[in-house]
């Protein structure tokens, strides 16, 4: 089977580096000025700043409730400089790390505060949320097929309203969009095709990411395109938008109380479909592991089997998709995916270095823009692999 490096994140300039030194710090300023946390909590929070940084992996403290776990996913990890963790895991733990200094899962004070909230909930309540559901009003006037393309077109570019990607985007990054990956016919052949389809839908980010999923998730109900749907969210906040139950419930509620009655009557439906069953939202501790899905746990992998179609979304789950490695951009998705239990959709903007299944010519052209076209979040896909 064909290998490539892994990703690290010590290599000075490299996009993994300017997360670690370039968003991080930024990121922590923000958490410490969104919500009032006390000197124990500040302390620790810059602490871990530090210690990402210029500091040497430390476990977590023996108090953790997933101490043992961290312990065995990080075997061989902690005492050594952060960089030389593979940057999936790194990344994950710095994560991990934030809400045990935040006091997420300790008794007290701050038990159960998502840190990102204030961000997610600004995002939601903001204007360019109430201009997206005011163009829900256009939806009737297209036909099914149609509407299909626009809400996967709409699902698959909500990506690039991650939060963590703002931090750091820049002016330069509001270039035209492309479309480098199209396998979108194939989904909704796929589909179709199948008595009795159900759709799972592995989620990423809340807020205006989240908001065209729910619709996408809609018309496919609606549509008979999915009898049934199975929504994937994070079990405990993630990275920094990743959603959450509450997430959904919140979204859900912004489409219900829209003036606009076409966004209203499609929070209806949801709200409808999830009382009913068709709709149903499911967590795993899983999905907050800086593992790839290739280590899924069989109850998990047991669960997904069953899907006519897994719907991918975001950047994070593609990269543990396929492997946070750096492989070469032609390698088959196929290759990649087919472990995948189900047959699997990737829906993503490129934000990281990570890509498989392009066409050579389209890689060569892409390359001779001279832009760091993996990373800009400007290029997106849609690719499918339909066997599982």
């Amino acid at each position: 089977m064909p290998t490539a490096p892994v990703i690290l994140s010590g290599t000075p300039g490299s996009f993994a580096w300017g997360v670690f030194y370039e968003r991080h710090p930024k990121l922590i300023q923000q958490v410490l000025d969104a919500l009032p946390y006390g000197p124990t909590e500040r302390a620790a929070i810059e602490d871990l700043l530090s210690e990402s940084t210029s500091g040497v992996l430390e476990p977590l403290s023996e108090s953790a409730h997933d101490h043992e776990q961290w312990l065995e996913w990080g075997a061989g990890l902690f005492g050594r400089p952060w960089g030389e963790a593979p940057f999936l895991w790194a990344e994950s733990y710095f994560y991990r790390r934030l809400l045990e200094a935040t006091g997420y899962f300790r008794p007290g004070t701050w038990q159960g505060i998502d840190p990102f909230a204030p961000f997610k909930n600004a995002e939601l309540a903001g204007p360019a949320v109430d201009s997206e559901l005011a163009a829900l009003g256009d939806l009737p006037s297209l036909s099914a097929e149609k509407r299909g393309e626009v809400l996967l077109s709409s699902a698959l570019w909500g990506n690039r309203a991650d939060l963590s990607f703002q931090i750091t985007a820049s002016a330069e990054d509001t270039q035209p969009s492309a479309l480098i990956a199209d396998d979108s016919p194939l989904l909704w052949s796929t589909l179709a095709a199948a008595s009795n389809p159900k759709v799972c839908v592995i989620a990423d980010n809340a807020g205006r990411e989240l908001l065209p999923d729910l619709v996408l998730v809609d018309h496919l109900l609606t549509s008979a395109l999915a009898a049934e749907v199975v929504l994937y969210v994070k079990p405990s906040p993630y990275y920094v938008s990743d959603a959450t139950t509450a997430d959904v419930l919140a979204t859900i509620e912004r489409l219900r109380a829209a003036p606009e009655q076409e966004a209203e009557q499609i929070g209806r439906r949801l709200w409808q479909a999830m009382n009913s069953g068709t709709l149903t939202v499911r967590t795993h501790q899983f999905f907050c592991a800086p593992l790839p899905f290739h280590d899924m746990p069989a109850d998990l992998r047991a669960e997904l089997s069953g899907a006519t179609m897994t719907i991918v979304k975001g950047d994070l789950n593609y990269r543990r998709l396929v492997g946070d490695q750096l492989w070469d951009a032609t390698t088959p998705f196929a290759e990649r995916a087919g472990h995948f239990p189900s047959p699997v959709t990737a829906l993503r903007t490129l934000k990281s270095d990570v890509i498989v299944g392009l066409n050579a010519p389209v890689v060569a052209g892409l390359d001779a823009t001279g832009e760091p076209w993996r990373t800009s979040g400007k290029y997106g896909l849609i690719q499918v692999h339909a066997q599982a």
